[in-house]
């Protein structure tokens, strides 16, 4: 490496490397993704550890694990129900628990500790637990209660208030709640509101699929006690769908409750919802998820959640048969509310309007401060965009109401914010206020599943900084306890495509293991018996799917996680969806291995143009569906060798082989050349290894001149994200970064410029004169196009997976300035720690520092460089002359 120069500090750190007074520690435990989760019913748990460590070069050669019933029994060997032994391992994520089952509603510790690779221990971690939920069916003792005799109507009804009293008289020395619905609740225990997520039950196959939670109520019981819950629509009973479905799953909320309380004494008690709670309507008079929520604060009950509440107008329960669904421990990321923002301006429409631009496209609600007379009536309208006028715009909401609806009970300042509804929006439109509206009178509350974030790439051009920007509040929107396509229309539904194509940049921006883990799931509870996957997960549109690109995402997400976080258990797990995916698509190609059909969506929303010498880019959809075929045939093989499947790996590798020479065949003439002379069609054949390695330079050619001859990207839904890695792959950087640089439509920056803050549906859903794209289809937070994030971190920063390691164990790290950039900064928090690649074109020279997390091991490939720099933990920085 005679032109690069790895500064002094690294000769200094490797010397001090061995000192004994070096510190190096076990942090960040983690259970199943979670820290010290409860209410868990995974029976053999993964322990996942991060090694803090102020050396170079650090490994962990073995480690060690202990658990017991209590914390203090950790030190006491005698006391231990598991210990691993001292294992002779470099692994730290996803150490299978190998001790006794646990019993369900029982609390595990745990702690563990390490050797590095010069024999030294490190000291035992701060302790951890877990505890597990109620592991069988048959432990429910709760009863399902439901309000008797409840009209029948077409739209949202009155949410429902439950209550119950019971009292103590033993000192509590712990107690837990184990509580769902069907329909959204919120539950209360004297009178405060029981944790902090936010649309429990959570949304999943509920015909199959049915999450509860479980609270830890210890420090809220008391001597005299009241339990109540709210219960609203939700996905359960709301719209949802097309065409205001309604009622979807079935059309009677109802609640399961079940408190067990444990005394110091030894004894326990356990709570539960039966015949004898009591139910009512209150102030809520309708709660939608797609058109709003009506509160009418003359109906409040003051007191009804606490002890001593007069309820002698409320109903008694009627108890209902337990639905056939199974109940299951969550093992996704609840939603919550994560930030709140205020308004930055009150605008006054030149249609009279009062709207206050809360200066980010956002998804949530907002809180309202409010002084009024009785019976006065505040109207709150939320939409994305104002239109060429600069007026209030909901025409893209489509059937959406997205309206929410306050009725003053007249006494003093009021506040107010919805329980079961959520809008996408940018601007509030307010009618109904004494006067003017102020902006301290609204606050925005951000809500989304509550993931770490774990990714963060800025560079040194202000645009492509905010399109990064937009990219994560993209996904924040849209990641609301399942990956939806869009927060604020009539839709809002689990689309497959969208979530495949964008599951490498999620799991760049965010930790999206667990979110994945309990979404796939659902997936495949969704999947019909033939193999076909839903268009939407879950599934609310009857069964429509088997959509090439949307389907693959039963391989794809999968495969990335496993990629991301070295998951091998979601593969296992997922094996017989993945395996069902593939065999229906054989079954549909027939013997000549080519799968066509009509079912597809194609290239979705790619660029179409009046242009005689480009009448546009449409691909066939025979060969896109024919490319995925082998495509996720050959992921099936890889995952089946991964898992020990020899005989599938084998059989899938062959199947994957035919489909690609039946591609060749069919779609790739002599020269390279494809019948669908597109972007998308020479990406997606490229990237995908289906085409005869002699063929690939010429097939990118195609690309590139297609690029040159536009001027732009013409992909949609399936290209976009295969584009500019293709190019940069093959040796096209400048036009890659040209594509990224853009800001014309159809571009990323387009957008930008026209003021978005999220990734939109359409290359042009504004255009430059105001006007907009079709209302039936044109959301402005769709996270699909911000696919070109996972571009942003692998190739311009480099942090790259080594997919032969996976998990971030060895990391390739090799960055590619360009496009005109001087600088980039990229960093990941791995499920091994942090990685930062940050590079500055400074002097003439390419400086590079970078960082690795303990425990792993990188390769540096610096820019026009053939040689390769392989390095330990620690910092490091280089020099390279930038002509070199």
């Amino acid at each position: 490496m005679k032109h690069i120069k790895v500064l002094s500090m690294i000769l200094l750190l490797s010397t001090i490397s061995f000192f004994s007074s070096a510190k190096q520690q076990v942090v960040k435990l983690v259970c199943e993704y979670h820290v010290n989760p409860i209410g868990i019913d995974v029976q053999k748990p993964r322990f996942s550890w991060q090694i803090a460590s102020d050396q170079q070069n650090v490994k962990q050669s073995a480690y060690e694990i202990r658990v017991a019933k209590t914390e203090k029994s950790l030190n006491k060997t005698s006391d231990l129900i598991w210990t691993s032994g001292k294992v002779e391992s470099d692994q730290s994520v996803d150490v299978e628990y190998g001790g006794p089952a646990l019993k369900s509603m029982e609390r595990a510790y745990w702690q563990v500790r390490f050797w590095d690779n010069n024999g030294k221990a490190s000291g035992w971690s701060e302790p951890a637990f877990w505890e597990t939920g109620i592991l069988d069916q048959g432990q429910w003792s709760a009863s399902w209660i439901t309000l008797p005799n409840e009209k029948a109507a077409e739209g949202s009804r009155p949410a429902q208030y439950y209550r119950n009293e019971f009292s103590t008289v033993k000192k509590v020395s712990s107690a837990r709640v184990y509580v769902t619905s069907l329909g959204l609740y919120q539950l209360f225990l004297n009178g405060k509101k029981v944790g902090d997520e936010l649309f429990t039950p959570g949304w999943t196959s509920f015909n199959k699929r049915l999450q509860y939670q479980t609270y830890d109520v210890t420090a809220m019981v008391q001597q005299k006690n009241a339990i109540g819950a709210v219960l609203g629509d939700g996905w359960y009973r709301g719209n949802i769908g097309w065409g205001n479905q309604h009622s979807y799953y079935g059309d009677k909320l109802a609640l399961l409750v079940q408190l067990k309380i444990d005394y110091t004494d030894g004894t326990s008690e356990t709570i539960v919802s039966d015949k004898n709670w009591k139910v009512s309507n209150g102030p809520i008079l309708e709660s939608d998820i797609y058109n709003g929520e009506k509160y009418d604060a003359r109906l409040e009950m003051k007191g009804w959640a606490n002890a001593g509440f007069d309820e002698g107008s409320w109903q008694n329960v009627a108890e209902m048969d337990r639905p056939s669904t199974k109940l299951i421990a969550p093992q996704g990321v609840a939603v919550k509310a994560i930030e709140e923002i205020k308004p930055i301006k009150l605008i006054k429409t030149p249609k009279g309007e009062n709207v206050l631009d809360m200066g980010q496209n956002m998804v949530g609600w907002v809180r309202l401060k409010v002084n009024g007379k009785k019976g006065d009536v505040v109207t709150l309208q939320f939409a994305e965009v104002l239109d060429k006028e600069g007026n209030f715009y909901m025409d893209n909401l489509r059937s959406a109401k997205c309206t929410d609806t306050y009725i003053l009970k007249g006494e003093g300042e009021e506040v107010y914010e919805p329980f079961f509804t959520f809008h996408g929006f940018r601007f509030l439109k307010l009618d109904g206020l004494a006067g003017e509206p102020k902006l301290d009178q609204i606050t925005g509350v951000v809500i989304h599943s509550a993931m770490n974030p774990t990714g963060s790439f800025s560079c040194s051009d202000p645009m492509i900084n905010q399109l990064q920007h937009n990219i994560q509040w993209g996904q924040k929107g849209n990641f609301l306890d399942v990956p939806t396509d869009c927060p604020q229309r009539d839709e809002r539904l689990g689309w497959t495509g969208d979530a495949q194509v964008f599951s490498p940049t999620a799991a760049y921006n965010f930790d999206v293991a667990a979110f994945y883990t309990k979404w796939m799931k659902d997936v495949a509870a969704d999947q019909l018996p033939d193999g076909k996957v839903p268009h939407v997960i879950p599934d609310v549109l009857k069964g429509g799917g088997g959509a090439t690109a949307w389907a693959d995402v039963a391989l794809v997400v999968p495969w990335n996680t496993y990629l991301a976080y070295g998951d091998k258990r979601i593969l296992v797990e997922q094996y017989a969806s993945m395996k069902g995916w593939v065999d229906y698509m054989k079954n549909r190609a027939g013997d000549d291995y080519l799968w066509t059909g009509d079912q597809h969506f194609g290239d979705w929303l790619a660029f179409a143009t009046n242009r005689s010498d480009y009448p546009g880019a449409t691909t066939e959809k025979d060969l896109i569906a024919t490319g995925y075929f082998a495509y996720s045939s050959s992921l099936l093989a890889k995952i089946a060798k991964i898992i020990g499947n020899e005989a599938d790996a084998k059989k899938y590798a062959e199947l994957s082989g035919n489909v690609k020479m039946a591609f060749v065949k069919e779609f790739v003439t002599p020269a390279g050349r494809l019948v669908s002379n597109t972007q998308t069609a020479y990406s997606l054949a490229i990237a995908f290894d289906l085409l005869p390695e002699k063929l690939i330079p010429a097939a990118a050619k195609y690309l590139a001149d297609d690029v040159n001859k536009m001027g732009h990207l013409t992909t949609g839904f399936v290209g976009t994200p295969l584009l500019c890695k293709t190019l940069s792959a093959q040796g096209y950087d400048e036009l890659a970064f040209m594509l990224l640089n853009r800001k014309e439509y159809p571009s990323w920056l387009y957008p930008v410029t026209q003021g978005a803050t999220t990734i939109w549906e359409r290359w042009d859903g504004q255009k430059p004169d105001g006007t907009f794209q079709s209302v039936g289809m044109n959301s402005f937070n769709h996270y699909a196009y911000g696919a070109i994030g996972e571009w942003l971190y692998t190739y311009v920063a480099g942090i790259e997976i080594d997919e032969l390691h996976p998990g971030y164990k060895h990391i390739i790290l090799a960055p590619h300035p360009g496009g005109g950039l001087t600088n980039v900064n990229a960093e990941f928090n791995s499920i091994h720690g942090k990685i930062q690649s940050s590079w500055k074109i400074e002097g003439g020279n390419f400086v590079y520092d970078v960082e690795i997390p303990a425990n792993t091991t990188a390769t540096v490939i610096l820019p026009k460089s053939k040689e390769k720099k392989e390095i330990g933990s620690g910092k490091y920085s280089f020099s390279v002359p930038v002509g070199n």
